[in-house]
């Protein structure tokens, strides 16, 4: 029966799901259209806010195209190549390998989203060269599924909002919250610890028992995902000319990283473990010119790389223009996600209201596909209620951020980078991701049910 409704949910995608920058249009004129009708603002209102939210997010979506190219160049070294093959040699069959990327992708995540989505479509990009009869489709939605738990860990853009910075939290909660929430009652409160492992291990569960049937298995030679790299002609150092001893140059590469390690030793002994995605961008790109040895070829890399970021250069600016219409008020001050997410306050009790954030949560994620803009559509309106309630503001958190990384299943936005890694569409792996959406979705609202009364 799983894997029947599985393989009509596979189906239903590959016919209907269009290209993800197709699918960012349709989303664009939906929300356009709804935010319209029900704030009661005209075109030329919604027009603006679209085209002053259209380049808002273009310093996130270079850092976006940095982890997909820094981590695909860090990948076509030969140290990295030979770790992640001596990890996926740990797999000997289809089902060992769909489990194998999918504990490793959703422990990662749970550490790091950044390091997360990109370790997990690279290592399974070397298990499919070890098993090449694994479902390719399957083993990179694998690799995505450990993303669903990203918000609860310990990169989780909400939580560590909440838990950073006083004056800001009171001034997004309009005051109901005049103190910063520490991480030991978001992040590592018991509930949410136990949340996140019964996911974790649940997903690779999921994720086997959608593997499909030999017949309708989809393979793909494990050639096609070689790494193409440029091999530099060798040449005698007495043989080059002054520009290709300097392109050669060893130690024009250990200067680099030399730099970035001292940089890293100092942001991580001042900071922390605070390995946000500019730090995760910065270990790629210097262990990428240390493996890579010579600026030569660690650019050949970078160039190679370069050519599946596409997809985030071209849609992440729509997304933004979608998130400026989303949060676009009218002269009331109502915007369509400030609507949505009253709406399920309205119906909510203390004992539903963790559960119903959850949803709310999930529904504007597939609208706004950002930590920091959810926390700023629902945190004025969420946490003021969850006062009034008398909830306890962790959980709803929590539940905020839980349903902002639940509908990432659905929503094509952060699937770019491993789906450039992988060479795949969006419609090759959101039939799986649905089923994961389903299934997760199930367990969080329960345990939100279950927090709610302890």
């Amino acid at each position: 029966m799983f894997k029947k409704i599985t393989n009509l949910s596979v189906e239903l995608v590959q016919k209907y799901l269009p290209d993800a920058y197709v699918f960012a249009i349709i989303l664009t004129v939906i929300t356009f259209i709804a935010a319209m009708l029900s704030t009661g603002q005209s075109f030329f209102d919604m027009t603006i806010h679209w085209g002053n939210g259209f380049w808002s997010l273009l310093g996130f979506t270079m850092q976006m195209a940095l982890v997909l190219v820094l981590g695909n160049a860090l990948a076509a070294s030969k140290p990295i190549q030979s770790i992640l093959d001596s990890i996926a040699k740990l797999a000997k069959t289809p089902t060992q390998a769909i489990i194998l990327v999918s504990l490793t992708a959703a422990i990662a995540c749970w550490i790091n989203w950044g390091f997360g989505l990109i370790v997990g479509a690279l290592l399974a990009k070397s298990v499919v060269k070890h098993v090449p009869t694994v479902d390719y489709r399957l083993l990179i939605a694998s690799a995505y599924s450990g993303f669903v738990v990203w918000h609860a860990g310990i990169s989780g853009s909400v939580p560590l909002t909440v838990a950073s910075n006083a004056e800001e939290v009171a001034k997004v909660t309009q005051g109901a919250l005049t103190e910063t929430i520490p991480v030991a009652q978001t992040i590592f409160s018991i509930p949410n610890l136990m949340i996140s492992l019964i996911v974790i291990i649940v997903l690779p569960l999921i994720n086997k028992a959608m593997q499909p049937s030999p017949e309708e298995t989809i393979t793909i030679d494990p050639k096609l995902l070689e790494e193409k790299v440029t091999v530099v002609e060798s040449k005698a150092k007495q043989d080059m000319t002054p520009a290709e001893k300097l392109e050669n140059s060893v130690i024009l590469s250990l200067i680099v990283v030399i730099l970035g390690l001292v940089y890293l030793f100092y942001h991580f002994s001042t900071n922390g473990f605070d390995l946000n995605l500019n730090i995760v961008n910065l270990i790629f790109l210097v262990l990428g010119v240390a493996f890579h040895k010579t600026p030569i070829q660690y650019s050949q890399a970078i160039g190679e790389a370069i050519k599946g970021a596409g997809g985030i250069l071209l849609q992440f600016p729509f997304y933004a223009g979608i998130m400026g219409m989303m949060t676009g008020v009218n002269a009331d001050g109502v915007s369509l996600a400030s609507q949505i997410t009253n709406f399920f306050l309205s119906i909510s009790n203390p004992t539903t209201f963790p559960m119903f954030t959850f949803w709310s949560a999930g529904l504007v994620n597939v609208f706004v596909p950002s930590g920091g803009g959810q926390w700023a559509v629902q945190g004025p309106i969420m946490m003021p209620a969850s006062v009034e309630l008398g909830v306890n503001p962790g959980i709803t958190t929590m539940a905020i951020a839980w349903g902002d990384a639940w509908t990432n299943m659905l929503q094509p936005f952060w699937a770019l980078p491993a789906l450039g890694i992988a060479k795949l569409n969006a419609k090759d792996i959101m039939g799986f991701c649905v089923m994961v959406l389903l299934i997760v979705g199930l367990i969080v609202s329960l345990s939100f049910l279950a927090w709610a009364l302890i």
